[in-house]
């Protein structure tokens, strides 16, 4: 986590202290969720700043960390995607961009099949809010990745490299996009 964290903030997909990431693993025949915590660059993050909570929103560790903000989207997608394990939350700035304008991200070739020709879009609702949490998770029943309406992209994976890269990929999708829609203009 603490290696995808950086990287994520590296490559300016979660500036400043936006983004969170998260991973799900099973102790003890229990599930866990390794989540970064609230209020807190995902630049230098070091192992004691990870936060570890049960699927109830228990504290298990974490010293005096608070989880992110956005803990119960990272749940809800877990309890609804049985087959994933890793959640990134960007907030990416030319996918971000395209999501506040509402313009929607084609979905190009080079990451798995194309199902659909864009990418889904959930409405807006208020950081950290169950209907932010519940839109989340029923737009990600069918795909692996959202744009949120003036917020950013998640993206799931089987694991966090898996995610991580999808995240990556979906901004790259974004400024591929947009230098067409430029270049397209200048025709005219």
């Amino acid at each position: 986590m603490i290696q995808i964290s950086s990287y994520l903030y590296e490559k300016g997909l979660v500036p400043g202290k936006s983004g969170n990431i998260s991973i799900r693993y099973k102790k003890d025949e229990y599930e866990r969720i390794a989540v970064t915590p609230s209020r807190l660059s995902l630049k230098s993050l070091v192992e004691k700043d990870i936060v570890i909570v049960d699927m109830d929103e228990n504290k298990i560790y974490g010293d005096n960390k608070t989880p992110t903000s956005e803990l119960l989207m990272h749940l809800k997608i877990y309890k609804a995607r049985k087959d994933i394990n890793a959640i990134v939350h960007t907030h990416s700035p030319i996918a971000t961009g395209f999501a506040f304008a509402g313009e929607k991200i084609e979905r190009i070739e080079g990451f798995g099949p194309i199902k659909d020709q864009f990418i889904p879009y959930v409405d807006y609702y208020d950081p950290g809010s169950v209907e932010l949490a519940e839109a989340v998770s029923k737009g990600l029943e069918k795909t692996d990745v959202v744009i949120l309406k003036e917020h950013g992209i998640v993206s799931i994976g089987k694991n966090l490299d898996e995610a991580s890269l999808l995240s990556e990929f979906i901004e790259e999708s974004a400024k591929t996009q947009f230098v067409k829609k430029v270049l397209m203009a200048n025709r005219l």
